[in-house]
């Protein structure tokens, strides 16, 4: 048995907003990443209905780059998906179908990076992510299963 923690909220250890990245399972019928997609938690809730519980979480939704892992990196690529009228998009998940914990690094570009940006702004400072394969096993190994 496992488990890991998924934070959201506004201020982590009488610091910054902490607001975590996760994978979510949006077609279990495909393997690897090819069936998951990437959210940024803004927050978790909950409500019941007819004597039933429902948990849930409010996200932003990644959109993948490409239908392949970057070549020479060997990472997926993200970027925010944003709707029609370029507004964040957003959605109530039911906490469920979240399946484990993402990292997402930055795609640096060739401007330098201001002095000033603060760990708890790069989902905000920029526009394209990897997602790190190699922050543990489990990563690798959902990660990878999408590669080969």
């Amino acid at each position: 048995m496992r488990h890991e923690y998924i934070r959201s909220c506004h201020s982590w250890q009488n610091g910054p907003p902490r607001y975590d990245c996760a994978f979510v399972n949006t077609n279990p019928g495909l393997k690897g990443m090819h069936g998951l997609d990437v959210v940024h938690i803004l927050g978790f809730f909950s409500f019941v209905s007819q004597s039933k519980h429902y948990p849930c979480a409010v996200v932003q939704w990644f959109d993948h780059v490409g239908d392949d892992p970057d070549l020479d990196t060997g990472m997926w690529i993200v970027r925010p998906a944003l709707t029609a009228n370029r507004h964040p998009a957003t959605a109530v998940i039911h906490v469920d179908t979240i399946y484990r914990a993402a990292h997402l690094v930055p795609l640096y570009s060739t401007h330098p990076i201001p002095r000033t940006i603060k760990l708890h702004h790069s989902y905000d400072a920029f526009t394209t992510f990897y997602m790190h394969r190699f922050i543990n096993h489990h990563a690798f190994s959902l990660l990878s299963d999408s590669y080969l």
